[in-house]
């Protein structure tokens, strides 16, 4: 495939620029032994600590098992509780054996009050068995690109040794699944009411009900293992976040220090606009190349001068409208946070897309070379 390759350097000048650290500088001591903070859309990483060390991860695992749950199309479906499910041990909503209950209540059961109890009877009936939906989880868990985990039960009791993930793969794993609404709206949930029970139900998670003005939703979990690990998501100001913690004697207090931090050192910056991309020179391209959606990142303020978009243009594609001609990527130094499609109109366009800033001067810089790959 022959390509031209873009690279498109922006140097910003500001009249005034105020260094704020970035993730290899930012300072937090956690009291956590692997903790990560990422930005929910980018998935960019703005801090870490041993952020892909596997290790125990305990209830946080029922995030992936509220996902297929969520995801399997019967949360309105009527489901039986069977005998194996009510001798799950530790936390429960104490179901009863042969109980008929609501799968999308099992669930708000699961997330709300960490039930074990609900956990098995979520995994039988989605799954078809335990062994069936662990297998779900694992083929989950490959397709949203966690290389560091691996569940073998759906509720994270300790096992065998071979239920693992890291602070890193669970923060994709909440990226991922904050895409799902009914997902969100559980896992956002402080408390919640069943047809079925006499009682509400009160989320466990304390930044979530009281602790954390901006938290958006949250999981706990703990066993002696594991120790507490916990994950929580929290807006402000237009930036979405995650923090992930495993075996922290402070967690509320890591995730609330993680977010203060985070909120006020990045701000979600647009880095490419919607439309026809501009500073592409090639005759047939210029004019004719746009993006479909624009692109944001949260950037601290010092790192503006560092942002890189490198265009790449596929040569041999037939140049029909709409077509698929290359793609964009978005880099912070050596680090790329994302990228976008690149697709071709037949009809020629007003080339105003590229780095996309306010009150700053933008200098282009850039080199159009032609290459031979497969």
């Amino acid at each position: 495939m022959r390509r031209i390759c873009v690279i498109i350097t922006l140097l910003i000048m500001c009249a005034s620029v105020i260094p704020i650290p970035t993730y290899a500088k930012m300072n937090s001591n956690v009291s956590a032994r692997n903790a990560v903070l990422m930005e929910q859309h980018s998935g960019r990483v703005l801090y870490g600590k041993a952020e892909h060390e596997p290790q125990k991860i305990a209830s946080i695992t029922k995030i992936m098992t509220a996902l297929l749950a969520a995801e399997s199309g019967k949360m309105k479906e009527m489901v039986s509780v069977s005998n194996e499910a009510v001798r799950v041990e530790g936390s429960a909503i104490y179901l009863k054996p042969g109980q008929k209950v609501k799968l999308e209540d099992l669930v708000y059961g699961l997330m709300l009050r960490s039930g074990n109890d609900a956990a098995q009877v979520i995994a039988e009936n989605v799954g078809g068995s335990i062994d069936g939906f662990v297998y779900l989880m694992n083929e989950k868990a490959k397709e949203i690109g966690m290389k560091d985990t691996h569940f073998s039960n759906p509720h994270g009791l300790d096992g065998d040794g071979s239920h693992y993930s890291s602070a890193y793969d669970m923060a994709l794993l909440t990226k991922y699944a904050m895409g799902n609404e009914t997902f969100k709206k559980i896992f956002g949930t402080k408390t919640y009411k069943s047809d079925s029970w006499d009682y509400p139900w009160k989320n466990k998670h304390k930044l979530v009900t009281s602790y954390y003005e901006f938290a958006t939703g949250g999981k706990t979990g703990f066993t002696k293992k594991a120790g507490r690990t916990l994950v929580t998501t929290a807006s402000k100001d237009g930036l979405d976040l995650i923090v992930v913690t495993l075996s922290a004697s402070s967690d509320w207090d890591d995730h609330m220090n993680l977010f203060d931090k985070g909120f006020e050192r990045f701000k979600q910056t647009k880095v490419l606009g919607q439309g026809a991309l501009a500073e592409i020179n090639e005759k047939k391209y210029a004019n004719h190349v746009y993006t479909k959606n624009s692109f944001s990142v949260p950037l601290a303020e010092e790192e503006r001068k560092n942002v890189v978009l490198k265009v790449e243009l596929d040569k041999s594609a037939k140049l029909t409208d709409g077509v698929k001609v290359g793609k964009t990527e978005v880099y912070v130094g050596n680090e790329k946070v994302g990228e976008r499609n690149l697709f071709y109109s037949k009809r020629k366009l007003v080339a105003t897309t590229g780095m996309y800033w306010n009150n700053v001067k933008e200098i282009f810089s850039y080199m159009i070379g032609v290459g031979t790959d497969g």
